[in-house]
């Protein structure tokens, strides 16, 4: 069974809102704020596949965020295992951070 474009949207909604639950340590904000979330798709065996960056290559916050993230999406029902796939493409810059996020960290 595939899901109709308003029950992936619904979910990614959920998922994301879910996400936003993780603040980066480091800077205080969430992820999902921070822009380091690229894409979440569920496919039909309830796996939830994360598309993410990291601020810096080498972060020393990737193990608390994979643990993190995959702890935030398995609480969902429609969730039965977690994939992160991590990329560098395209590079994370702050243009990625949201209006509130750069607020946040007084970058204007």
């Amino acid at each position: 069974m595939t899901q109709t474009d308003g029950q992936k949207n619904a979910f990614e909604t959920k998922a994301l809102a879910s996400l936003s639950k993780i603040i980066d340590p480091e800077l205080g904000v969430d992820i999902v704020n921070l822009g380091l979330i690229y894409g979440i798709s569920l496919s039909a065996d309830a796996c939830c596949t994360v598309t993410m960056t990291l601020t810096i290559m080498g972060c020393p916050l990737s193990d608390y965020l994979n643990r993190s993230i995959q702890e935030q999406l398995e609480e969902l029902p429609e969730v039965k295992t977690v994939a992160i796939n991590l990329v560098w493409e395209p590079a994370w810059s702050i243009d990625k951070m949201s209006r509130e996020a750069k607020m946040d960290l007084g970058i204007h």
